[in-house]
């Protein structure tokens, strides 16, 4: 198992005294180097280094987002260890954010059936342990750190019921796609039922506003079914064939 060094300093708000503005200081000599911008983009540096580092060799990998606060009891967690089990067999590594529930169940699926199974964790105030279903354990400072690793080493992401954190990952892959700044990798939402408000929201309002081509609705596609996603990533991925 491979993983970043622990953090030093206040845990979990590293985002935010970075993203601070800098302090009016009367004196130059009161200022604390460790805490100022140039220090942090050494730590920055180092936390990119050590996580290409860890990733550089992995097969190609599908990045699965979803809430950690749907456990064992919900549904999607089965399906989300399956997707991922099937995945794993089908020789792709998996990649989470490291975390409890649906996470979880994705790093599960792919641990069971000896697949490689990457967790991709973030330092939070009050943040539960990173769950144990992982071969590669990695733990960022910096959200913008971590979200890079599941771009540059996904060549897929597949997005399960979530909160904030799931909907960030999922628009900025749209964004990214769409502004052709990364190649069209498939985009899959998995739960219909769940994501089809925000659907009729985008074909509803935001299309009807001008906001979004129609061409952009094509740059995801739903389903329910753990096999019809593997298929669609397979055929699109081209992997074993």
């Amino acid at each position: 198992m491979e993983s970043l060094k622990k953090p030093i300093g206040l845990k979990g708000h590293d985002d935010k005294e970075l993203l601070k503005p800098p302090p009016l200081q009367k004196k130059s000599g009161e200022v604390d180097f460790t805490t100022q911008d140039p220090w942090r983009i050494l730590r920055i540096q180092g936390e990119l280094v050590e996580g290409f580092e860890a990733l550089s060799r992995l097969p190609a990998a599908i990045a699965i987002f979803g809430s950690a606060r749907l456990g064992p009891e919900s549904p999607y967690y089965e399906s989300c260890r399956e997707t991922a089990r099937l995945l794993a067999e089908a020789g792709y590594a998996i990649i989470t954010g490291g975390g409890p529930g649906l996470m979880a169940a994705g790093n599960q699926g792919a641990f069971e059936v000896g697949g490689t199974s990457v967790g991709c964790s973030i330092e939070l105030p009050d943040e539960p342990v990173p769950n144990e279903y992982q071969t590669i354990a990695l733990r960022f400072r910096y959200f913008f750190a971590r979200k890079l690793m599941f771009v540059k080493y996904a060549v897929g992401f597949l997005i399960f019921p979530g909160g904030f954190g799931t909907l960030d990952e999922l628009f900025e892959a749209l964004t990214l796609v769409q502004t052709d700044k990364i190649d069209h990798f498939p985009i899959i939402l998995f739960g219909t039922e769940y994501w089809q408000p925000l659907l009729d929201w985008l074909k509803g309002t935001v299309l009807k506003a001008g906001c979004i081509s129609p061409e952009d609705l094509t740059l995801f596609s739903v389903t329910d079914d753990p096999e019809a996603a593997v298929a669609q990533i397979k055929k699109v991925t081209k992997l074993n064939q």
